[in-house]
């Protein structure tokens, strides 16, 4: 009796250990949302793990299909950290108050002001942690390099039937639009993307590197691509792709005045997380040196942190490797889109 009492005890004690060792796994655990499909960010991932001890899961959709996720889920969801593409994105979301405040002094010395939402006294919503220039693409057997100096050039008449880009809709061309409504304030900012439509070659399609191949085909003489699909193209294993890049010379506009329009790949966590320090810990990670380097070099984005170099030699070949870029408050700008949006409804930008 006393010696099945005594297996009974030691049964119970396993049982306890196993169930604590299984709650603490589970307390390592970190639930990602991910709208970035690059495979250079398994590096980072993998590094955080065994660096935290800390297991991510993630779930990988478009930004669109994250968002709706979320707010389907509502309290029950499990994501922790959410990862969009786009500051437009970013704050398309927030504002369906699918983020929550937060306050890290990390990230407050690592990343810039201008590249996270506005703050508020409960902390900010979410923040970037990689850039990308939105640049100019010309042909230049049909465009001078000084007659799209500017985005405001764009709009100049001699550019008539040469401009080419994406829909007017997507968040690349909103938030670049946004910035310049902000800059020149509404009646000019109309006017201007009224005199980009004037300019098309074509009715808006495609995605960017579409656009610098119609440049390089002759469809278009100038067109507005973020510059990671440029950088791609420069890098591929395709003869025709780096042909591609042979055709055209890259602008990055508004050097003279306010500076390159950049947006970010940008982090936040979500309304109801249940492993908020977790989720703290990786936003404060991702703006560490070993991981801005791989948003340089692993996507041929441009670090968001204070003090972390370029050394990506595709961008250095586009003359990228130190430009001028704004520093408009991307919090601020993300409140004109939906004015925005209006606007090229106006003037039948597509």
């Amino acid at each position: 009796m006393l010696l099945r009492r005594r297996i009974a005890q030691l049964v119970g004690l396993v049982t306890l250990a196993s169930l604590s060792h299984v709650a603490l796994a589970q307390d390592k655990v970190l639930n990602i949302y991910s709208a970035r499909h690059y495979q250079t960010d398994e590096v980072m991932y993998d590094t955080f793990t065994k660096t935290t001890g800390i297991k991510i899961n993630r779930v990988d959709a478009d930004d669109a299909g994250i968002v709706a996720r979320l707010r389907a889920e509502g309290a029950a969801s499990p994501a922790d950290v959410i990862l969009l593409v786009d500051a437009a994105r970013m704050a398309a979301a927030d504002s369906q108050g699918l983020f929550q405040p937060i306050k890290s002094a990390k990230l407050d010395a690592a990343i810039p002001a201008h590249l996270r939402a506005t703050p508020t006294a409960d902390g900010v919503t979410w923040t970037g942690f990689s850039t990308r220039a939105r640049v100019i693409v010309y042909d230049p057997l049909r465009v001078k390099a000084a007659d799209v100096a500017t985005y405001e050039q764009l709009a100049d008449p001699k550019l008539k039937g040469l401009l080419c880009t994406r829909s007017g809709s997507h968040p690349y061309n909103l938030s670049l639009f946004a910035t310049v409504v902000e800059r020149l304030g509404d009646a000019q900012g109309e006017a201007w993307l009224k005199g980009l439509v004037a300019n098309m070659a074509r009715a808006p399609k495609g995605g960017d590197t579409d656009q610098i191949k119609a440049v390089a085909a002759g469809e278009c003489g100038v067109a507005l691509t973020n510059t990671y699909y440029a950088a791609r193209l420069l890098k591929s294993g395709k003869p025709e792709d780096r042909a591609v890049m042979e055709r055209v010379r890259v602008v990055f506009p508004n050097q003279g005045s306010t500076g390159t329009h950049v947006n970010i790949g940008g982090a936040a966590v979500a309304k109801h997380a249940k492993n908020r320090e977790h989720a703290i810990q990786f936003m404060e990670y991702l703006s560490s040196p070993f991981a801005q380097d791989y948003f340089a070099n692993g996507n041929n984005e441009y670090p968001a942190a204070k003090g972390v170099k370029v050394d990506n030699a595709a961008l250095k070949a586009m003359g990228g490797a130190n430009f001028k870029a704004e520093n408009i408050p991307l919090g601020v700008v993300a409140k004109n889109m939906t004015k925005v949006q209006q606007m090229l409804d106006r003037v039948g930008y597509k």
